[in-house]
């Protein structure tokens, strides 16, 4: 029988101005300067309104919503859990998960229409690859362990914690927010649901990420720590993540250089005030550009 680990509260920091590092807002500065431009600091453009630029940040795109919706249906299963350990429906989850589709597709705004790829996007576009990927789920072997073993300690699970996932790394301000954290007897779990294409450096980096903001919030070591990468699709595959001090380490000092190289890019680093829009590179990469939400700004012939 599992164990309950009594984990501590999670540390609160007051609000500062300066940038916090995170994998997403890194994945963006390095990928494109004026996509991490309009991200970040879209209030100092002197030539496109605000509202323009917060309109197209706010578009989704269908493998973004499939992630999206299977996210929260996992989710609100595992709240539920912490409730009751009721066996799952099969055909009653997944008529929740069609229902959260068409409340989604209802109400969000598509790249795909607004740039005309597409007349229109409906859960007939999304329902297939998210039945398909919730189906993996539950045929898991990673879900029968949730029901048999950790369910046990579910009161002190932690899903979705409030706030950014702000912590401290070497003293810098950085945010990884873990999205399911499952204390079981001695050791932390950290469990992160992916629908996109298997990348293990990049998701790796995450949840190293994730295990050192459990090492700061509840005073753990890298020992205590089990991080998994859950891909559900287009099969289900899991790849846990070892973690050693040397490779903690490094990422520690990633960190630091990946923030210095932000920092570079701002006229003031306390008050997180950028340098003109000019500065912020346009990227070369005309796929990337093909996909990014804010082409119609960014480029004439969009």
């Amino acid at each position: 029988m599992a164990n309950i680990m009594k984990l501590p509260k999670i540390k609160k920091f007051p609000y500062t101005d300066i940038l916090g590092w995170s994998v997403s807002r890194y994945d963006r500065f390095s990928n494109c300067k004026r996509q991490y431009f309009y991200d970040y600091y879209a209030k100092f453009d002197k030539e496109v309104p605000l509202e323009k630029i917060q309109q197209l940040k706010s578009l989704t795109s269908v493998p973004l919503e499939v992630g999206n919706i299977v996210h929260d249906v996992i989710r609100d299963l595992l709240l539920r859990l912490q409730k009751t350990s009721i066996p799952i429906d099969k055909k009653k989850f997944l008529q929740y998960a069609l229902e959260k589709t068409n409340k989604y597709c209802s109400v969000k705004k598509f790249t795909e229409v607004y740039y005309k790829q597409k007349n229109s996007v409906t859960s007939d576009d999304l329902a297939p690859m998210i039945e398909k990927t919730l189906v993996n789920f539950l045929s898991s072997q990673r879900l029968r362990w949730i029901f048999e073993t950790a369910v046990k300690a579910s009161a002190n699970w932690i899903i979705e914690p409030d706030g950014f996932g702000e912590t401290r790394i070497s003293d810098y301000k950085a945010y990884c927010k873990v999205d399911y954290l499952i204390p079981v007897d001695d050791k932390i779990h950290i469990l992160d649901w992916k629908t996109g294409k298997q990348d293990i450096q990049k998701h790796s980096k995450q949840l190293m990420g994730y295990a050192l903001w459990a090492c700061y919030h509840f005073n753990a070591t890298f020992s205590d720590i089990l991080p998994a990468i859950v891909y559900l699709c287009p099969s289900y595959n899991e790849s846990a993540i070892e973690l050693n001090e040397q490779d903690l380490e490094n990422l520690k000092k990633q960190i630091i250089e990946e923030t210095h190289q932000m920092y570079e890019y701002l006229s003031d680093i306390e008050k997180n005030k950028p340098k003109p829009k000019e500065i912020f590179e346009k990227t070369d990469n005309g796929f990337f550009c093909k996909y990014c939400n804010y082409r119609e700004i960014c480029h004439e012939n969009y």
